[in-house]
């Protein structure tokens, strides 16, 4: 499996068709939610992100022949755990004891994480236009998403909040760290993949092991975590991030709770009511807006 994108965005059109492309991803991770609750097994959130991490990796390092090499050995562990291997069992724990609308919203927070950090990690600027946009955006995923009953599980929610701070500390990391010459996006996604599915091997191993009863439509839903919300979208994830900016990036990641809000009408029945439809139009809007960079008009002096 290969994803091919454009060496460097040329001008905006190249810049929208990589956007457009990158965002492909966290499209695809908006059917996490509604795989995982209708088709796999209940009870078993590490054995999940293992399945969806490790045969997905070692797929990728197999079709892209290629293994870390000096100091990444030890970089390629770290983004593989903050990504996958601490995000992936977070992510699937906190779809089982919270409503999906709150473990979406929790799950929005991630782009104001990227904001902030990026201020530490890579020195910019703190960009208050992509907080404002990623705070709208969030008030509009929950419109869409929470209900009046919606629960709030303690655990649950630190779960939620722990995964929003993993992926986006991942996140920026992937920015400053970038890959070698001559490794490609499918090799670092088989990095990644592989090293955080060997994070959750012993977890899964004692915790839980092998799910009881794995009947064809859990077979289906592993395999769709895996190639396509796996190895797929990271592919063009990491693709995205090597050269959009990186807090814009975040902003894409909006798309995930729009997407399984989206599946829970046309697939589950769900109704979407008119302050729903309003909150999508609101957070689409906001990770539309957070693509751009405000120009700011030079100062003139007054005589």
């Amino acid at each position: 499996m290969t994803t091919t994108l454009p060496a460097e965005p040329t001008g905006a059109l190249g810049g929208a068709r990589l956007t457009a492309l990158t965002a492909l991803a966290p499209a695809a991770w908006g059917s996490t939610y509604l795989v995982a609750t209708e088709l796999l097994p209940p009870g078993h959130p590490f054995f999940a992100a293992l399945v969806r991490a490790l045969p997905a990796g070692i797929l990728a390092l197999l079709v892209s022949r290629s293994l870390p090499r000096g100091s990444w050995w030890w970089k390629a562990a770290v983004l593989g755990t903050l990504n996958i291997g601490v995000f992936f069992p977070l992510l699937f724990i906190t779809a089982e004891r919270l409503p999906g609308g709150v473990a979406a919203t929790l799950g929005a927070t991630q782009p104001i994480v990227v904001a902030v950090l990026v201020v530490a990690i890579l020195g910019e600027r703190l960009s208050s236009w992509r907080i404002l946009w990623g705070l709208v955006g969030l008030i509009g995923v929950a419109m869409v998403v929470l209900g009046p009953g919606a629960a709030l599980d303690p655990v649950g929610v630190l779960t939620g909040i722990a995964g929003a701070v993993s992926m986006g500390l991942g996140v920026v990391l992937t920015k400053r760290w970038g890959r070698p010459e001559g490794v490609g996006a499918l090799g670092l996604a088989g990095w990644q993949l592989t090293a955080g599915g060997l994070v959750v091997l012993v977890p899964t191993m004692v915790l839980e092991g092998t799910p009881d009863g794995i009947d064809a439509p859990a077979v289906a839903g592993y395999l769709w975590l895996g190639l396509v919300g796996g190895l797929a979208a990271y592919t063009l994830w990491f693709a995205g991030i090597r050269r959009l900016p990186v807090t814009a990036t975040a902003l894409l990641g909006l798309l995930a709770p729009l997407v399984a809000a989206a599946l829970g009408a046309l697939v589950v029945g769900e109704n979407l009511a008119l302050v729903q439809l309003a909150g999508f139009v609101l957070a689409l809007t906001a990770m539309l807006a957070g693509q751009l960079t405000p120009t700011v008009s030079p100062r003139k002096d007054v005589p």
